[in-house]
């Protein structure tokens, strides 16, 4: 899987990865496969266990702010985010009666499953440095999830007088799971870029790459 390989993975147990793919609808209709409902559990505990670690020993954090910090990068949008940007979706197995609701809560359980799927094939340590390599880089920007960066990239722009515009640069696949690129502009100059399986959602993220470059 490319999603792995950009990150030198190679898993030996190839039935984990499907099984970290499979959701339980499609289970379900193909009898004796196994769902990711398990290694999202396992998974699940070690993002808690390497997170924790992380702010632990890289900030000062009192236990309070450790905690919040945590579920900030550990919550399902972030992690469906996290799935989104490696490419994950266009990989999971849904049952028929599924394949329209593909949602964030499915994506980000498989997030967790592919973390637990890693860590049983190659061990804590190269679990470790996936987990760190994907959120880190979203730490260190500190991402807040929940926020509109559209809005707050509109508000930073109005007080220089600037123009501001999103346009769909590419849009593919199925109807169903469609993906958008996005570009956004600042006075017809190109600031930020997103991908999404909406125009909204691919214009927060552009909207995001663009506030964290010109309003920081």
């Amino acid at each position: 899987m490319d999603f792995l390989e950009k990150y030198n993975i190679k898993l030996k147990n190839k039935v984990l990865l499907e099984m970290a793919l499979t959701h339980s609808s499609y289970s379900n209709e193909h009898k004796g496969l196994e769902n990711y409902e398990r290694l999202e559990f396992l998974g699940d505990a070690v993002l808690e266990l390497v997170t924790s670690e992380y702010f632990y020993l890289h900030t000062d954090y009192k236990e309070g702010q450790m905690t919040k910090k945590r579920a900030t990068f550990v919550c399902e949008k972030a992690l469906a985010t996290y799935a989104y940007d490696i490419g994950y979706p266009k990989y999971i197995k849904l049952g028929v009666g599924q394949k329209h609701n593909l949602n964030e809560t499915i994506i980000a359980d498989v997030f967790e499953a592919i973390v637990g799927a890693i860590y049983l094939d190659q061990g804590f340590n190269v679990a470790k440095k996936y987990i760190e390599d994907i959120i880190i880089p979203y730490i260190n920007k500190d991402v807040n999830f929940n926020a509109d960066y559209k809005t707050m990239l509109q508000e930073y722009v109005q007080t220089d007088r600037k123009s501001l515009e999103y346009e769909v640069i590419n849009e593919y696949g199925q109807a169903h799971l469609k993906t958008f690129e996005v570009v956004v502009k600042i006075d017809d100059i190109i600031y930020g870029k997103g991908v999404g399986h909406s125009k909204k959602e691919a214009e927060q993220k552009a909207a995001q790459d663009a506030y964290f470059k010109s309003a920081k």
